[in-house]
């Protein structure tokens, strides 16, 4: 749904070559965006426990400022037979709203749609083990790369080593 995101496959691929060179690596399932994408929990931790992450979290869709009426009106272009039930759910969860500012609350909602939601997520993620305690990272011997000379300030490595333009 984000343009320009990088697809499933590629964060997956991401988490083995972390995992394959030992750096632990946990994943952040958001947004979550009720009415819409929370029956994808399971199997989003399933691939992700399968390439290698040790460790999940998750976080509801927050609409702050405009990027309220930017989501709706998308939403109503590309999904208008769902729009209403998305905006229905997200109305739940925010005490009648479709975001929620309060820290706290905002990536989280409440009530029982919200609890229902964590559930899921928290019984899936501790069935596949990525709900365990995760090591300290180790930065001593972190290293900022140096890009050759030659390298135009316009362009990139991305975390595989692809050249992209800067947006």
């Amino acid at each position: 749904m984000e343009p320009r995101a990088a697809p499933p496959e590629h964060r997956l691929r991401a988490i083995r070559l972390l995992r394959d060179a030992g750096v632990p690596v946990g994943v952040n399932i958001a947004p979550v965006i009720p009415g819409l994408t929370e029956h994808e929990i399971p199997s989003i931790l399933e691939a992700s426990a399968a390439a290698g992450a040790e460790s999940a979290a998750m976080l509801v869709l927050r609409l702050p400022g405009v990027v309220e009426s930017i989501f709706v009106g998308w939403l109503r272009e590309h999904l208008p037979d769902r729009a209403e039930r998305v905006l229905n759910r997200l109305r739940e969860l925010h005490g009648g709203k479709l975001s929620d500012p309060r820290f706290g609350h905002r990536m989280r909602g409440s009530g029982e749609y919200a609890d229902q939601m964590r559930q899921l997520f928290k019984v899936t993620r501790r069935r596949l083990g990525l709900d365990g305690p995760t090591e300290p990272l180790a930065t001593a011997a972190f290293q900022r790369p140096r890009l050759p000379r030659s390298r135009p300030v316009s362009e990139q490595l991305d975390l595989l080593g692809e050249e992209h333009p800067r947006v």
